[in-house]
């Protein structure tokens, strides 16, 4: 039977396995799955088993609901996971070998970073307190009277305001739920981890006298897991994440940097071991200039699980994730420091990972061009091929056709290597001319790479060349490439925009009259960029974007934290603001340009987009606006379905308008 192209519909038919937890004794793996609800108006999420051989394959939660990040007991009796159920939020409870879910705790607020005592006993996590929401007589919620705001990180895209409370450590006990507070204070908490004999929990927190200018400075503390007085270890002023015990309980190892004047993202995590007891913190993988977090983005999925860190059994190794060139690979490193060597590499993107027990297999999220995320295994003893387990988008798969993309590398406008892709139509002919599209990522520190994007496949399928770079200012490169754009936005990132674009008029098959543009926040930016500065593009699609930088610093949930890339204020550095804006060339742009934003976006507020609308229309320009009600900064990935439906059918209208010509 001859495959279908892809089509926007196909998004609603995707099973989207999130995150993947291996039992202690490495014969069984927990996972969750989310699916589209049948109206299309949101999803449901389940945990399913499936064995370490690939065998028995089960659904272990079912229903209308919302279950997430499963962990196991260190018996193996029992797993844990944060559900919605019949609107109760909470910690929930399950035997392992299957049973009724039992609602341990049911808290108003969000419950997360869940794991186990030693003993199997309690459940240590973060709970941060939501703020009391007025009622009326009825029940129903209403808005309060008034908001009272006294610090910078008052609000967070797609959380919207945030609590009053910080998030502090509870530990629940499993016989009957009972909850003990152990920290409290002004500062939040982080990342809870047990010590091997189960007496200290060591955590993150920041005791900055800022700590939302400073938001990167963190520190490592520990306290005794009865609860008392903590004690910092010191670590080098920067980040700290995903702290863990040695097995010893002699040293901790977290992800994290030295860099206390990091712009956004520039500098690499790498994995830190610093003595319990007091000494230095040394860095194990300084020579490796990656970063330790998977940077690699898709449409499949919200934000990142972020980073693996875990120690083996005997304390020889640390197991970390590793984004590359595109690629998120496996990675381990000698608890010395001797050695640091990738595990599981190759082109594809590894967007979660589990360890435990005896750590002779990892059990991996895996995807890559033409596969939505699947269940892997991978023997560390054996170093054999990597297992896939499971296949739970093969009727889809069976159904459609899905482009592998051709990999290049451009030379750019100075000799730079510029690393991208090209995703031609299904039906590619070599003789035909075909209209194409350069996408953008946002970020900018993130990177494009081998893992599925439903929205380039969709494109393709619809008659375009879909092409996509690296280009320098996003991760996977090394710190130098990251840092060009550090207060140049709009410079080499252009340059290699162009360069790419440059390349691609010169192939046979591209029709150059015919060359579209878009990309989202960042890169929705240098779409905004772009058209103000050439009118080689036929059509543009800017998507929830950068317009006015001075503005944003004022109306974003981070744009605080702004001058961390972009030097200055807006009143200590007017011009600078000014310079780099796209508003500030508005008056260049004469490409046809559709402006897609949510009006929710509490990252690039909808604001942004008005002033490029009002302005534009004022000019008299081709422009139209599409408004997502209710929608975060994430709508592409994370929105209500029916709505990314929507925005993908006006992408291709609009495409098909100004590069095909059709009405």
């Amino acid at each position: 039977m001859k495959k279908r192209k892809i089509t926007a519909d196909d998004l609603l038919k995707i099973k989207f396995v999130e995150s993947v937890a291996i039992s202690p004794d490495e014969t069984e793996i927990a996972l969750t799955v989310k699916v589209v609800a049948e109206g299309k108006k949101k999803y449901h999420s389940h945990i399913y088993m499936i064995g370490a051989d690939g065998g028995n394959l089960r659904q272990f939660t079912f229903g209308e609901v919302s279950d997430s990040h499963p962990v196991f007991s260190p018996d193996g009796e029992w797993i844990a996971f944060s559900s919605k159920r019949a609107e109760k939020k909470g910690l929930y409870l399950m035997p392992r070998r299957g049973g009724e879910a039992r609602l341990l705790v049911e808290k108003d607020g969000s419950l997360s970073g869940l794991s186990f005592s030693p003993d199997s006993k309690k459940i240590l996590c973060i709970f941060q307190k939501a703020d009391e929401v007025p009622k009326t007589k009825d029940g129903k919620k209403e808005a309060p009277v008034y908001r009272h705001v006294t610090r910078l990180f008052y609000k967070m895209d797609n959380a919207g305001f945030q609590p009053k409370e910080e998030g502090q450590i509870w530990t629940f006990d499993l016989a009957d739920g009972k909850g003990t507070q152990l920290t409290k204070g002004s500062r939040g908490k982080e990342a809870p981890i047990y010590s091997p004999d189960g007496k200290w929990i060591a955590y993150v927190t920041n005791i900055q006298k800022n700590q939302d200018v400073d938001s990167d400075l963190q520190d490592l503390f520990v306290i005794p897991a009865h609860g008392g007085k903590a004690r910092r270890i010191p670590t080098p002023t920067g980040p700290v994440a995903k702290p863990q015990f040695s097995p010893d309980g002699k040293y901790l190892a977290y992800l994290g940097h030295a860099n206390p004047n990091d712009s956004w993202g520039v500098t690499n995590y790498h994995v830190w071991k610093v003595p319990v007891r007091g000494g230095e913190a040394v860095d194990l993988t300084k020579k490796l200039d990656r970063m330790a977090w998977d940077m690699t983005i898709s449409d499949t999925i919200e934000g990142h699980e972020g980073g693996l860190l875990h120690w083996s059994p005997d304390g020889k190794y640390l197991y970390f994730v590793v984004s590359d060139a595109g690629s998120t690979h496996l990675y381990r490193v000698t608890s010395s420091g001797s050695k640091v060597e990738p595990v599981v590499a190759g082109k594809l993107h590894i967007m979660g990972a589990s360890v435990n027990g005896d750590v002779s297999k990892v059990a991996l999220v895996v995807s890559h061009h033409t596969m939505p995320a699947e269940v892997h295994l991978f023997d560390l003893h054996a170093r054999s091929k990597l297992q896939r387990l499971t296949n739970f988008n093969k009727k889809l798969a069976d159904e459609i056709q899905l482009v592998k993309p051709e990999e290049v590398i451009v030379r750019g406008r100075d000799v730079y290597p510029v690393h991208g892709w090209i995703m031609k139509p299904p039906d590619f002919s070599a003789n035909k001319k075909y209209p194409s599209i350069l996408e953008i990522h946002g970020g900018p520190r993130v990177q494009y790479g081998n893992t599925f994007f439903h929205e380039f496949q969709f494109l393709a399928a619809q008659g375009y060349v879909v092409y996509f770079a690296n280009i320098r200012g996003g991760q996977g490169y090394g710190e130098k490439h990251a840092d060009t754009i550090t207060n140049a936005w709009g410079t080499v990132d252009y340059d290699d925009c162009m360069a790419f674009a440059d390349y691609m008029e010169q192939q046979p098959y591209i029709d150059k009259k015919r060359m579209g543009v878009t990309g989202g926040s960042y890169g929705g930016y240098m779409t905004n960029w772009i058209v103000a500065h050439t009118n080689r593009f036929k059509a543009a699609i800017t998507q929830r974007s950068v317009v006015n930088i001075a503005s944003m610093f004022g109306s974003s949930d981070i744009g605080f934290a702004i001058p961390k890339e972009i030097f200055g204020t807006p009143f200590s550095n007017p011009d600078g603001y000014r310079k780099i804006s796209p508003i500030t060339y508005v008056k260049n742009i004469r490409t046809p340009l559709l402006i897609s934003h949510s009006e929710q976006d509490l990252r690039c507020p909808i604001e942004q987009a008005e002033q490029l609308f009002i302005s534009l229309k004022m000019l008299g320009r081709t422009v139209e606006f599409i408004r997502f009600p209710e929608e975060p900064h994430g709508l592409s990935r994370c929105g209500r379905p029916d709505r990314r439906l929507a925005r993908l059918e006006w992408f291709r209208k609009w495409f098909d308008r100004y590069l095909k010509g059709k009405r």
